[in-house]
């Protein structure tokens, strides 16, 4: 059974017998290397250049536990941008920690416009932060970093939080690039690893911001996970097995393993790039796909995502489809939320082959057709 949920995606066997390795001390100087292997790529990952002097980090929690950390030490008002069910739940986070919190809402399926940020910045602030998930995988919706970045050039002194959950590794980052100070992924997703451990990446002024304010939580305390990280000293015993495959799988990705035949040639930064690309051109068939059988996606053109298609249900029954789907070897998702059964998603993300999408397209080809006879 192909999985083609947005998240936990499919896993190659290679990696998943990386979790299988003999077990090691966390305080070991075999940890200390299995560190070294990671962070060089978990760099390119986030598109740092060489002489970044951002930071990035591992550790043993879920996204959602690294939407909470991202938001301790930063100050105590947070423009929160929600268009989706992940976005609603960062900025609840930032209420139950008494935040005060302004929410720009925008319906589920839309993005914020870069002058609607500046506005709600400039209008409603001053602000210390700003939340954004800029991958709903709720909706499909893509919001460009590019457009955003200029807003926040004009507002220095506001930290720019991002959810990268199901952007990284399927899309560039580029977090210097744009100026951002935090930045978090999920493994399960466009990484293509197991779920339980989180990525991310730090800017320099985030850290000594964070430094400074008072930090009411050990766990989820960014700062004291990421000096760990760079200490090679955890602060609690990490998925040690997750940590094999994240490695095995960052050298795979800057070796060109898993890329086209065409293309395992390259190395760095072009292997990080050309991973990108197998997901757009994902993007763009799935949406031909669409097109042909009369289906619309829910976000507008300029904002759908490289990594998940959000289709509205047409003339048919949601889960007869993915029921119908399975039957021929494939799980697709539901629509989440608001959207769930007036819509499906397809994860076509990690490390799934443009072949592998053209055999799950012909499956949803029988399965519309099963429907159709059905009805």
């Amino acid at each position: 059974m192909k999985l083609w949920i947005p998240g936990p995606t499919q896993v190659r066997p290679e990696i998943l017998a990386e979790c299988a390795r003999t077990m090691i001390g966390h305080r070991s100087d075999a940890m200390a290397k299995l560190h070294d292997r990671i962070d060089p790529h978990l760099r390119l990952a986030f598109g740092l250049p060489a002489e970044s002097r951002s930071s990035v980090a591992v550790h043993t929690c879920s996204a959602t536990g690294l939407m909470e950390a991202s938001l301790h030490g930063v100050g105590k008002r947070v423009l929160c941008v929600v268009n989706g069910s992940f976005s609603k739940r960062w900025a609840e986070i930032a209420q139950i920690l008494g935040l005060e919190t302004v929410v720009l809402k925008k319906a589920f399926g839309e993005a914020a416009s870069p002058e609607e940020i500046d506005a709600a910045l400039r209008e409603k602030g001053p602000f210390d932060a700003l939340t954004l998930v800029s991958n709903e995988t709720s909706t499909g919706v893509r919001t460009p970093l590019e457009g955003v970045a200029r807003v926040l050039r004009q507002h220095p002194n506001v930290l720019w939080l991002v959810d990268v959950v199901s952007y990284l590794a399927g899309m560039p980052v580029d977090f210097d690039t744009h100026g951002i100070d935090f930045a978090f992924a999920g493994s399960q997703k466009a990484l293509a690893l197991p779920p339980g451990i989180t990525v991310f990446c730090v800017s320099p002024r985030y850290l000594e911001r964070a430094r400074k304010a008072k930090r009411p939580s050990y766990y989820l305390d960014a700062v004291r996970t990421l000096d760990g990280h760079v200490e090679r000293k955890t602060p609690a015993t990490p998925c040690i097995p997750l940590y094999f495959a994240l490695a095995k799988q960052l050298e795979d990705i800057s070796g060109g393993v898993t890329l086209p035949a065409a293309e395992q040639h390259l190395r760095g930064a072009a292997a990080w790039s050309a991973r990108y690309e197998v997901h757009r051109r994902m993007q763009q068939r799935t949406e031909r796909w669409a097109h042909k059988h009369g289906l619309a996606l829910i976000p507008a053109p300029e904002h759908r995502s490289w990594t998940v298609a959000c289709i509205k249900q047409g003339a048919f029954d949601v889960a007869r489809l993915l029921a119908e789907v399975k039957q021929r070897g494939h799980t697709i998702s539901n629509g989440y939320g608001d959207l769930k059964d007036i819509s499906f998603r397809i994860g076509h993300m990690g490390d799934h082959t443009e072949d592998e999408l053209e055999s799950l397209l012909s499956a949803a080809d029988e399965a519309l057709a099963a429907l159709a006879v059905k009805a």
